[in-house]
């Protein structure tokens, strides 16, 4: 499963510095001369990019898209990778706190940089993200209007890494448990609390124990996360959303009374597994593959796909053979998600563009070529003729090669794959995968038939001088407080008050309406 985003928690995968030459010498910086041999020395360039859990990057040998990278733009990498969370916010800052920046790296702090923008520590790359200087970016994946609407307060210090704009997100249900039960997929939010019910109590998986539970997540100790039916329920998307013209934000909605009021209920009946706000990460998604588990969120298109080794299908047949995760909403033809914003940025720090604008121009050279064809082949699927081979546009995958060379040396392609998702579709490209079931495809069409609701339709920025950790934050401690000691949603309405008076969510919010309203898109 690929990018399991969730705030607040983190591993590290392995803090991987490769090729680590590069001196410091003045005759190695970047626009010395020739060196004894008559070569330009390559530049150095270190860079911070995040990691899916468990993935590693191969030996230099290997690593034929490092070897490409370095050869084809005439540089020497050094490469750190993370999993995004805490402990990936934490080495970033560290890393700002001690003037010692990466070259370039992947936001994933929740802000979008914003609040390293606002800090001044982030430099102006309008020189460098143009459809001139990064035209695959533009003409595949970001437009020249979403990028202007994604800056700072004016300020042209970030840019988004090109995102997905499908989704993927519906809950996955075990139907082998549902067959064995006499039960039916749920289709209302009553039918699916019925079936947690008897997930829990009914001994589902026949081994005469009451050892399973119907639903869990992974708040990682932070909130109570975002995976809950419950918010759909009481009439929110995920994560905002216009509604008659106006800005909604999910979790601080008046309707978040209801909310908590039906996890509350839920999990007062013992029907969500016990360890829900504590599990980090996916190991909600590794109990449920354990046989744990009957119900959880998937967020990704091959999440529960015969043909993808990771998925949560393939985990657990590996333990029961019969396991059968398929998609489902028990909200009828009502969105689950509103259209996907720009996310994580790659930013700059102001001294690296000021002081070695030529690393700049190389990066975004390089995130260029990784944003086309030739780069998003290499990167997602490896070498033409050895893990794929191409007829025209169509694109077929030697899985066993693939197996071997990649997925068994670290699943390494996930961390390479950082800047363009699993897209081939904007290239025209169709992609056979031997591995592939009619399942699977199955599984595709349940997706795309779950309808989305508009994307907002631009990105929005807190008020100068606004903070938004610390708002959040404390709606999270708020969120969790009302489960964990109200034991319902009774208080919200004094704690929403709190968080709009106290923490300055009115003026969070009017800020977001004004520039909704700005870019002719609401009232």
């Amino acid at each position: 499963m690929k990018r399991l985003w969730k705030a607040g928690t983190a591993i590290v995968l392995a803090g991987s510095l490769l090729a680590a030459c590069g001196s410091k010498e003045e005759t190695n910086k970047p626009g010395a001369g020739p060196n004894a041999e008559g070569q330009t020395p390559a530049m150095p360039i270190r860079i911070f990019i995040d990691g899916t859990n468990n993935a590693q990057l191969p030996s230099e040998q290997e690593d034929f898209v490092k070897k490409t990278i370095e050869q084809k733009f005439n540089v020497k990498l050094q490469v750190e990778y993370m999993t995004p969370g805490a402990d990936y916010n934490s080495k970033i800052n560290a890393y700002l706190t001690s003037n010692d920046p990466p070259d370039m790296w992947r936001d994933s702090n929740g802000d979008g940089g914003q609040k390293y923008a606002l800090d001044g520590l982030l430099g102006d790359i309008s020189k460098f993200v143009t459809p001139q200087a990064m035209p695959n970016y533009f003409k595949y994946w970001v437009d020249e209007t979403t990028l202007q609407r994604y800056q700072v307060h004016n300020q042209f210090v970030r840019a988004p890494i090109p995102y997905n704009k499908e989704i993927y997100r519906a809950w996955y249900i075990r139907k082998d448990w549902l067959d064995k039960l006499n039960l039916q997929v749920p289709k209302t939010y009553d039918e699916y609390v019925n079936v947690l019910r008897a997930f829990t109590n009914n001994d589902p998986d026949g081994n005469g124990k009451k050892d399973t539970y119907g639903f869990s997540l992974s708040a990682g100790g932070d909130g109570i996360g975002l995976d809950w039916p419950e918010y759909r329920k009481n009439g929110l998307i995920f994560a905002s959303f216009l509604e008659n013209g106006e800005f909604k934000d999910t979790q601080t909605d008046p309707r978040v009374e209801g909310v908590l009021t039906d996890i509350s209920k839920v999990i007062g009946e013992g029907l969500v597994d016990p360890d829900w706000f504590l599990n980090k990460t996916t190991q909600h998604v590794d109990k449920a593959a354990q046989g744990k588990i009957g119900v959880v969120l998937g967020t990704t298109k091959d999440f529960a796909y015969d043909s993808n080794p990771q998925s949560l299908q393939s985990k657990s047949k590996a333990i029961f053979p019969n396991a059968n995760w398929v998609p489902f909403t028990p909200f009828g033809d009502k969105p689950l998600q509103s259209g996907i914003a720009p996310g994580s940025p790659f930013l700059f720090h102001k001294n690296v563009v000021e002081k070695s604008p030529d690393k700049v121009k190389r990066i975004t050279e390089i995130l260029d070529w990784l944003a086309g064809e030739e780069g998003f082949l290499l990167t997602h699927y490896g070498v033409e003729n050895k893990h794929y081979t191409k007829n025209g546009k169509t694109i077929t995958l030697k899985p066993e090669v693939i197996q071997e060379e990649i997925v068994k040396k670290g699943d390494w392609l996930t961390i390479w794959d950082f800047f363009t998702p699993n897209t081939p579709n904007l290239f025209g490209l169709t992609v056979v995968d031997p591995r592939e079931t009619d399942r699977d495809r199955q599984i595709a069409k349940s997706l795309a038939a779950i309808p989305s609701a508009p994307y907002i339709g631009t990105s929005l920025t807190p008020p100068s001088g606004f903070d938004l950790a610390a708002f959040r934050k404390r709606q999270r401690e708020l969120q969790a407080k009302a489960v964990f000691e109200d034991k319902s949603g009774k208080n919200w309405p004094a704690y929403r008050e709190e968080l709009m008076n106290k923490y300055s969510g009115s003026k969070l919010f009017e800020a977001y309406a004004a520039q909704i309203k700005a870019a002719g898109l609401g009232k």
